[in-house]
Parts: structure tokens; C-alpha cells; sequence
């Protein structure tokens, strides 16, 4: 299965930076029906996870996937997974 994966730890410090890429890399997996992206916000003091989920939170990029998943093992990572008929 193909996925997208970004890391966020190179821009976590560039607010617009941040939401302009994740808004990219959500369309990117629309267009190109890609069924999982995976976010990398790191773990840190978990301000930039909270961006992140307040970002996907949004109801005009809610409505272009299908579910969220915090990784168990590793809360630094996010899967977003898309549905596709």
C-alpha cells in the first residue's frame, strides 16, 4: 500500500510553514487516492501533535479523510487514513 509520510520536525517552529504543509500533503493523498499519510510531529512537550490535531479537527479537511490513529507505541506519530471508492 502507498502512503505519504511527513516529518514535521524540520518546520516546528514556522506556524504557516506547518499548516500549508499539512494541508499539501492531505490534498496530495486526494488526488492521488492514497489511503494513509503518516504525520511525524515528534513527542516533545506535545504542542506541535496539538497543532496538528487541530488542524485535521478542521470540518473543510475532516471531511477529506476517513479516520485518525495515534500510534500506540509511539505518540509521535499520526495516521490519517483515506476511503476511497
Amino acid at each position: 500500500m502507498a502512503k505519504l509520510k511527513l516529518d514535521l520536525h524540520p518546520i516546528f517552529n514556522q506556524g504557516k510553514s506547518i499548516s500549508e504543509e499539512l494541508g499539501h500533503v492531505i490534498n496530495q493523498a486526494v488526488e492521488k487516492k492514497i489511503k494513509l499519510v503518516e504525520i511525524i510531529p515528534g513527542k516533545g512537550s506535545g504542542q506541535l501533535r496539538r497543532k496538528v490535531m487541530k488542524f485535521l479537527d478542521q470540518p473543510h479537511i475532516k471531511s477529506k479523510y476517513h479516520r485518525l490513529e495515534i500510534d500506540e507505541k509511539n505518540h509521535g506519530r499520526i495516521f490519517v487514513h483515506f476511503k476511497f471508492n
